[in-house]
């Protein structure tokens, strides 16, 4: 055997061992003679560096410095998904997928929930080539250096995959490798890590992959994306990912009914703590491939999945007083400053009390003995107060009339949950917290320049709005509290940089209220200029696809105020992007202009999302459900009977791929 394919077997081997003994939880060998054969695949490596894969089993160890993670656009979007807390939103969900679907047979793919941090990894032709964080859906942070440690990931598949696809899964720290890395900080006077899946989450952003081969993270898999699959359900999905050698968890289960989903749902609600890793809930998916492509997708989440949270555990504690919080659109937030008291894993000293209704109904008052969980498993909030604890002489909570920051009286609109502070250009938090909004990652996405030193900025009189970011020199910032040459340059950089961001997170970063990142894009795309969204009456905003009266109003507000036109008029001279930069598609028509189309089943000349394409790239429409206003249905294959029956009934014209073609073509 000559050397390259010493090297190969080596490889193999090893492989194949790390699966047994990371994936099967089944080690063949011992530690010793495992360590024994890398030793002697990373000397032939060292002697025949002609022979280097990056992609093997020596390359886990790590050592590679990533100083700067790059931002990379996912190939296929990461949704989130929809939660929900008792059967009964179960069978709500279950009702409107079957207005989608018609009077189908549904069986589904239950899935227990795992709290780690979300990953999605790319293979080419069976070889790990990329792995990037969820980030905001769209893009994450490229961190595939660090998740090549993980030995639970293959690098390499097995058997029969397709030439490019993607799978998601859940970096996991396991409890008994949390309490060990915990106790070793304990033994050298460091401070210990708070909880599992903070540290995880933590770990995939560390500059020396080799520091974090040491730490134990694992991986669980639970979801294919890409095309030409072998398999038609969720559920053999799972079944041919550990076949090419992924760690696709055992205790999913494939559900006929409700009925069984509430099966496994109650016996993990039971049984979760005896697993080696934290869960907090079970995802329910429709199983069938086909379905789900039928049901698609809504702005965040798909339509075709839903996650049952289990109950939050609770505590009680001390409520040792209420302070006022005040938000970049002036809302004034209650929080319960609490008794340290140790919570799903950590210690909680915090707790939202929402707004002056909440304090109300529940009667809060300081020295009460509270009972605390966490909402959704994140957020601590205050649930009831221990009547019978209460102190003696404790004095009904009355809430503030001004604000704590600049003692503007206080205003609550009819209709509205909270208190606001009306000083919208003289409230420091306001102006921070709007300055703060405008760098963040989803808006300016400014490099160079975090929340500490906007407000840095703001209390040295350098900033007053997001536009004088735009002025600002390296000499204005050298003065400030720690403040160096270099990043002095990296923040004018970062500052400068932003003009090349795009118009909808441009407008998304002006901070409209009630607009966010969806409808900016929304809006963006309607308008295409911040000229011609200013000019927009109230009428025509309400117009636009999923924009309602208080999104149009908020707009409206906005852009009559004198201050803002005068701030976006600064920006427009600074060069910062206020229309979209049209791509322009050489074969593009108008054909279809005014006609909205739904496209519902598997095609064979189109992908779903290049027929979609080609439907805008000549005017059209696409609606994402029937209605009246449907011009025409591009029905594929396994069309759902549901739509069809609508169809028919509304009677829309429904063409056939073929049919499409030649009406594209003429």
């Amino acid at each position: 055997m000559n050397i390259q394919d010493t090297i190969q077997q080596l490889r193999s081997e090893l492989d194949q061992h790390n699966y047994n003994y990371y994936v099967l939880d089944q080690p063949q060998i011992s530690d010793f003679e495992f360590d024994q054969k890398l030793k002697a695949l990373h000397e032939l490596e060292l002697a025949h560096p002609e022979f280097f894969d990056p992609n093997s089993p020596t390359q886990r160890v790590g050592g590679a410095i990533t100083k700067n993670f790059q931002t990379v656009v996912h190939d296929y979007r990461m949704y989130s998904l929809d939660n929900s807390y008792s059967k009964e939103d179960l069978l709500d969900w279950e009702t409107r997928i079957q207005k989608v679907l018609g009077n189908v047979p549904i069986d589904y793919s239950c899935e227990l929930k795992y709290d780690g941090a979300s990953i999605s990894i790319t293979y080419e032709n069976g070889k790990l080539s990329k792995a990037v964080t969820r980030g905001d859906g769209f893009q994450g942070d490229d961190v595939t250096n660090n998740i090549k440690t993980i030995k639970s990931i293959p690098l390499q598949l097995k058997g029969n995959y397709p030439e490019y696809f993607a799978i998601r899964g859940e970096i996991i720290l396991p409890f008994a490798g949390f309490e060990k890395m915990n106790q070793e900080l304990i033994e050298i006077g460091e401070t210990p890590f708070a909880n599992p899946r903070n540290t995880a989450s933590g770990s995939l952003k560390l500059q020396d992959s080799a520091e974090v081969a040491k730490r134990p993270l694992d991986c669980l898999l639970y979801s294919l994306v890409g095309n030409n699959f072998p398999f038609q359900s969720q559920f053999e999905g799972l079944q041919t990912a550990r076949d090419w050698g992924f760690k696709a968890p055992k205790e999913a289960k494939l559900a006929k009914n409700l009925a069984e989903v509430f099966e496994f749902i109650s016996y993990w609600d039971v049984h979760r703590h005896q697993l080696p890793y934290e869960t907090d809930g079970v995802v329910i998916k429709v199983n069938n491939l086909q379905y789900q492509e039928e049901l698609g997708y809504t702005a965040k989440s798909p339509r075709w999945a839903i996650a049952y949270k289990f109950k939050s555990e609770q505590v009680s504690t001390i409520l040792e007083s209420i302070s006022y919080q005040v938000g970049r659109t002036g809302a004034i937030t209650p929080v319960a400053n609490l008794m340290a008291v140790q919570l799903a894993g950590t210690v909680v000293k915090r707790a939202s009390l929402h707004n002056a209704d909440q304090i109300e109904k529940l009667d809060i008052r300081v020295g009460d003995t509270v009972f605390v969980e966490k909402g959704g498993e994140i957020i601590p909030k205050i649930i009831a107060v221990d009547l019978e604890k209460r102190p003696e002489k404790s004095e009904v909570t009355c809430y503030i009339t001004a604000c704590p920051e600049c003692q503007t009286s206080l205003v609550r609109s009819e209709g509205e949950a909270n208190h606001y502070c009306p000083n919208f250009y003289g409230c420091p938090p306001q102006i921070i917290g709007r300055i703060q909004h405008f760098i963040s990652r989803k808006a300016m996405d400014i490099e160079g320049l975090g929340g500490e030193t906007v407000a840095l900025l703001f209390k040295n009189g350098l900033v007053h709005n997001y536009a004088d970011l735009y002025d600002l020199t390296i000499e204005q910032i050298l003065p400030l509290e720690r403040m160096a040459q270099k990043s002095a340059e990296n923040l004018v950089n970062g500052v400068a940089k932003s003009k090349e961001i795009p118009f909808e997170s441009v407008l998304f970063a002006l901070g409209i209220r009630f607009v966010g990142e969806t409808v900016a894009k929304k809006l963006a795309k309607h308008y295409k200029t911040i000229t011609a969204l200013e000019q927009a009456s109230l009428e025509d905003l309400i117009l636009v696809d999923e924009i309602g009266e208080r999104i149009a109003k908020s707009v409206i507000d906005f852009f009559g105020n004198d201050e803002n036109i005068a701030i976006i008029e600064r920006l427009r001279t600074k060069g910062v992007q206020l229309e979209i930069v049209e791509k322009v598609n050489p074969n593009a028509t108008t054909k279809f202009s005014g006609k909205t189309f739904v496209v519902s089943g598997v095609f064979e000349q189109f992908s779903r999302d290049d027929l979609k394409k080609a439907i805008e790239d000549n005017g059209g429409k696409v609606g994402s459900s029937i209605s009246s206003k449907t011009d025409y249905i591009v029905a594929g294959d396994n069309m759902g009977p549901a739509k069809l029956e609508k169809a028919t009934k509304l009677g829309i014209t429904i063409l056939s791929e073929m049919a499409f073609i030649t009406l594209l073509q003429s």
